[in-house]
């Protein structure tokens, strides 16, 4: 079985600073590390891949040259393969062109993908949409929130699927394509063998052309959505603010000032 994990490099969100001209994330000279979200479903993967022999993971990023470390992290976690979607015309695309480019990347592969997964979201733009729109883009079945996957037969996969106020058990054809929560599982440290394997590779850049990605559906003219103002959200005002009390004391005082707004 072929799984094929996309992960994001992302800035380090204490030093994200914005472009004030094109309302974009500035880059350059910010620490970058791997979109933790992804880490979950990185290890979703690896573990599929034990479980099931002759399997093989695949780390697709789409980024600047300097996403070649995130995929190297992944590398000496226990990935077979990656691809790197590095080229200008990508630059600055929005959810929808960036899962557009991403998918025409899946469709590259010369294995096809028998289950593709993402983080839940990226810290740095917090949508959760890449990963549902890849798997639009592809025509493929999309579960989201899962929290455990096994193969439950040949193909078809066993999914757990997290809600707000409980869970359910899915079963889903294969190929298909998952968005995984930190929950699931604890994502294991590179090996020795790992990190030697990484240390050595370098990873060819692959251009927009070789994906056969249409022009005008990548990159910032082509993305529909934009950021038309950028602003931090006002202080809070109001309220009242109780020191020194104990925890009877302030319970008291909190319960009165329910009862004197009606609240209780």
């Amino acid at each position: 079985m072929h799984f094929v994990v996309c992960i994001k490099q992302v800035p380090n969100t204490t030093k994200v600073r914005i472009d004030p001209e094109t309302n974009t994330l500035v880059r350059a000279g910010v620490e970058s590390i791997v979109n933790p979200f992804d880490e979950n479903a990185l290890e979703m993967a690896l573990v599929l891949k034990e479980q099931n022999p002759g399997s093989k993971v695949t780390a697709v990023c789409m980024g600047p040259p300097q996403a070649a470390d995130a995929l190297k992290e992944c590398v000496a976690r226990g990935v077979d393969d990656v691809i790197l979607l590095c080229d200008r015309a990508v630059a600055g695309s929005d959810t929808w062109a960036t899962s557009y480019a991403i998918a025409q990347a899946v469709k590259s592969l010369p294995e096809p993908a028998d289950l593709l997964l993402f983080g839940k979201q990226a810290i740095d733009g917090d949508t959760a949409q890449v990963g549902p729109g890849v798997a639009e883009h592809l025509g493929l079945p999309c579960i989201t929130f899962v929290r455990a996957a096994k193969i439950a037969e040949p193909g078809r996969i066993a999914l757990e699927r997290v809600w707000e106020d409980g869970w359910e058990e899915i079963v889903s054809p294969l190929p298909a394509a998952v968005t995984v929560l930190k929950e699931a599982n604890v994502p294991r440290l590179p090996s020795l063998r790992g990190k030697m394997a990484a240390k050595k590779l370098q990873i060819p850049l692959t251009t927009a052309e070789a994906i056969h990605a249409d022009p005008a559906k990548i990159g910032l003219k082509a993305s529909p959505t934009r950021v038309v103002r950028i602003f931090s959200p006002p202080q809070k005002t109001g309220g009242e603010k109780w020191t020194g009390l104990s925890g009877e004391e302030a319970g008291t005082k909190l319960a009165a000032a329910l009862q004197d707004r009606k609240i209780i």
